[in-house]
């Protein structure tokens, strides 16, 4: 049975935050301006992005509320009562709570009654797990139409009293390393929403859902990005581990960490997977008329392209689209954000038969997604 993509939304809070401005809403740490920060943004070349927090670091919107406003937009787009929908699933990096699962937070919001839902926990590639059991659901025919929501509300974990509050034992001097400030200034915040289908929309463009798969290496490779342990190999407790959670933070157990020596194994592992579906015939790079792709920096498109070519299954730079630079760095929620703009952007021309290409790698232990759309009309 086919399955079909047949309304987008997203929410993305405030207004945009130029690359000045970022500072001023994270919080400069003990009164101190970043020496890396300028280093960092100029690698990623994100102009702006949005913050649900503001300049006093006050949360603006909570990761529930972002999610059912992406759901509530992708609803009121779509040709469907909300009644018909079957299941909900939701994917993000942390929800507001440790518990219960985000989706069940996100069903209450939106008052849908009795479904069937999903939590998906993981960082960049939760959505597409999400998206994939939505998939399969609507596949086997439990279901008729599925809503799949990622949102990521990292700035929390970004801002200023959470590295002020580690102990000079974790930061020399009230210095913070490069792998615990590197991801302050990569990512942002965000909602996109997705709806599935069995049948395609009445009116207009929908995406037909070929395949999705997917590869995990955490087999072979540390972790790469992670939170809640104090990043020291000796010391394997967990933020649960410690006398009470003030000294967890107080070591610095709940400080986002990404060890960026391993970084470039997420780019090898990334277009290893590509080979490998080339190989099983299930993509072939000529037919690809857009490429979506989640790098998380600027710094990573060149070496993509690079390796794309070297294996021998390149995909033309003109093929590419991103929003990267204007909406940044969104985790999980990045690939939705992508999808509901690359549709309604001017700026691309799509047809009937369009095959789209979605890539999606994950640096926390290093699992890496894919997903083939192709454009059917009404």
């Amino acid at each position: 049975m086919s399955v079909y993509i047949t309304s987008t939304g997203a929410f993305l809070p405030g207004p945009p935050i130029s690359t000045g401005e970022v500072e001023g809403i994270l919080g400069m740490v003990n009164g101190q301006p970043s020496s890396l920060r300028v280093q960092i943004q100029q690698a990623n070349k994100i102009q702006t992005r949005h913050y649900a927090i503001d300049g006093n670091q006050q949360t603006t919107h909570s990761n529930t509320e972002m999610a059912s406003s992406a759901a509530e937009q992708c609803l009121d787009r779509a040709y469907l009562d909300r009644k018909g929908v079957g299941m909900l699933a939701v994917a993000s990096t942390q929800g507001d709570l440790p518990a219960p699962g985000m989706a069940s937070m996100v069903q209450a919001n939106l008052g849908l009654p009795a479904i069937e839902i999903l939590t998906t926990h993981g960082i960049c590639s939760s959505s597409m797990m999400a998206l994939k059991a939505a998939y399969n659901s609507l596949r086997v025919g439990d279901h008729d139409a599925a809503m799949v929501v990622s949102s990521e509300l990292s700035s929390r974990l970004l801002k200023k009293q959470r590295y002020e509050a580690a102990t000079e034992s974790t930061f020399a001097a009230k210095r913070i390393d490069f792998n615990t400030e590197f991801l302050r200034w990569m990512l942002s915040d965000g909602a996109g929403a997705l709806l599935l289908q069995s049948t395609p929309a009445p009116k207009g463009y929908s995406l037909r859902i070929d395949w999705v798969r997917g590869f995990s290496h955490a087999h072979a490779l540390p972790t790469c990005m992670s939170v809640g342990s104090a990043g020291h190999p000796d010391d394997e407790r967990t933020w649960q581990d410690y006398d009470s959670y003030a000294d967890a933070e107080r070591a610095g157990a709940l400080l986002l960490r990404q060890e960026v020596r391993l970084l470039d194994n997420i780019i090898r592992m990334g277009v290893d997977g590509y080979l490998r579906l080339v190989q099983e015939g299930v993509s072939e790079p000529a037919k690809i008329d857009h490429f979506l792709c989640h790098y998380s920096s600027h710094h990573f498109r060149s070496k993509i392209l690079e390796m794309l070519d070297a294996a021998g299954v390149g995909i033309p730079e003109d093929r590419w689209w991103t929003n990267l630079y204007t909406r940044g760095n969104t985790g999980a929620a990045s690939l939705f954000i992508m999808i509901d703009e690359f549709l309604r952007t001017d700026e691309v021309t799509i047809k009937e038969g369009d095959c789209i290409l979605c890539f999606v790698p994950e640096s926390g232990r290093f699992n890496t997604t894919y997903m083939q759309l192709t454009v059917v009309k009404n």
